[in-house]
């Protein structure tokens, strides 16, 4: 079954998406102000990117996470796969103040790995839904891992 939405209420319906990511990076980002020293001072593993990468990176992946959730709705409308969209996205708001404001590592590992299985649950909703939508979220479930990664090293070290 698929949405019969006009075009141009498909299109008007993109910022919403856009706006939903944005306020997960923003809540991300705020609880991370002013920690950039403190994760410089942290003990991690050989393969920690530069701090200067997160920006670029997230940035891109925001977008991907905006774009595949509104293909996925524009497809068939507010499906159960959209509910796992949501989670993800507030999993993924959540992690960043457990890791940087509150310093609680291993809680911020235990977020990180459920939100990767709502990103692979996502993926394997959307594909038989909207398979773009699917593909967009798969360099989110690459980075989430190598992130996911990276948390357990500093956790372990720290």
């Amino acid at each position: 079954m698929s949405v019969t939405l006009p075009p141009v209420r498909r299109w008007a319906a993109l910022p919403m998406f856009v706006l939903a990511v944005a306020l997960v990076a923003v809540a991300g980002s705020l609880s991370s102000a002013g920690t950039g020293s403190q994760y410089i001072a942290l003990a991690k593993p050989t393969f920690a990117p530069s701090p200067w990468l997160f920006g670029p990176v997230w940035t891109i992946l925001y977008c991907l996470i905006a774009v595949a959730g509104w293909l996925a709705w524009s497809a068939r409308g507010w499906t159960p796969a959209m509910g796992v969209y949501t989670a993800q996205l507030l999993l993924n708001a959540v992690w960043m103040p457990l890791f940087f404001t509150a310093d609680q590592y291993g809680l911020a590992f235990a977020d990180i790995s459920l939100l990767w299985l709502l990103i692979v649950a996502n993926v394997v909703l959307f594909w038989p839904i909207q398979r773009a939508a699917a593909l967009l979220l798969l360099p989110y479930l690459l980075w989430v891992t190598y992130a996911a990664a990276l948390n357990l090293a500093i956790w372990q070290l720290n």
